[in-house]
């Protein structure tokens, strides 16, 4: 199987080069080698490529600097991929996009479901929201997975923050009205894997038979103050934390440009009945992810 990876510097686009790795030859690519502000030049890279699967991990992320930076994140969530979809759909390869749970307004008060009506609240949001139907429309062999709340400890991360203020205050303030799945982006690019796997060696027909948009998150909920609690329990090095009280707080209490949704926990409960697959408890998957980084 011949794979192209789009964000191999990003959190899942790192993990994705490793889990794919035992199905086949991968280009893994990132910018300056690609720049999703110029989509065309990009697609006609994928096109002298010639790839089965095409994976974009790549995504404008700086959901509070997309509220003055509109154009930018639309251009790169919003509008290219929906030229890499229909760049694949005419390469008779696989598309594979990730999307997010900012494109609900998190009102609903239960776990979303993927026939819930979105309502971003967000520039980010909306743009991410564009991405989602231009890939759509675009048509072919393609997946949308919506995901929430991806961590890697390689990266700049909400657990990598909480670890690092954990040894230089006494007292955290976490909020505990934001809710929703903690999802390790190891377990996202072997899920991916796991996936490809189960269609090969038909992967486009296969794929093109299940097309569609999925939720693909960790199982289970958890506030971010919840989520806090066990990064700093599961620290293997306990011992070098200075911080003695974790306090709950109001997302009112630190306010941002963009506004957030509270509760946009995804069910994923579609994904597992079509692919057989899920991922695994958020707190499991914590537990593990901070045993192999330490």
């Amino acid at each position: 199987m011949k794979l192209v990876v789009l964000g191999k510097n990003g959190q899942l686009g790192w993990e994705l080069q490793r889990a794919l790795a035992p199905l086949g030859e991968i280009t893994a690519l990132d910018f300056p080698e690609i720049d999703l502000l110029q989509a065309n030049r990009l697609c006609q890279q994928l096109r002298d490529l010639q790839p089965e699967v095409i994976l974009n991990a790549t995504a404008y992320t700086a959901v509070d600097r997309a509220e003055s930076e509109a154009d930018i994140a639309l251009e790169i969530n919003g509008i290219a991929p929906g030229k890499l979809a229909e760049t694949a759909a005419n390469l008779g390869a696989v598309f594979i996009h990730y999307s997010t749970d900012y494109v609900f307004d998190g009102q609903k008060g239960s776990s979303y479901l993927e026939s819930d009506p979105p309502n971003p609240l967000s520039v980010y949001g909306r743009s991410k929201l564009a991405g989602e139907q231009a890939v759509a429309e675009a048509g072919g062999a393609y997946l949308v997975l919506r995901t929430s709340w991806v961590y890697s400890l390689r990266r700049d991360s909400f657990v990598a923050k909480v670890l690092s203020w954990a040894r230089q205050n006494q007292t955290l303030r976490i909020v505990s009205d934001q809710v929703s799945n903690p999802t390790w982006a190891r377990m996202l690019a072997e899920t991916t894997a796991l996936l490809l796997a189960k269609g090969s060696p038909d992967i486009y027909d296969w794929i093109h038979s299940r097309r569609g948009l999925y939720h693909l998150a960790g199982s289970g909920c958890a506030s971010r103050y919840e989520w806090a609690q066990a990064i700093l329990r599961y620290d293997p090095r306990r011992a070098e934390q200075t911080v003695r009280e974790i306090q709950p707080a109001r997302t009112e209490e630190f306010p941002t440009p963009a506004q957030r949704p509270l509760y946009s926990c995804l069910n994923c409960d579609a994904f597992s009945r079509q692919f057989g697959l899920q991922l695994p408890a958020w707190e499991a998957a914590l537990q593990l992810a901070m045993e192999q980084y330490y």
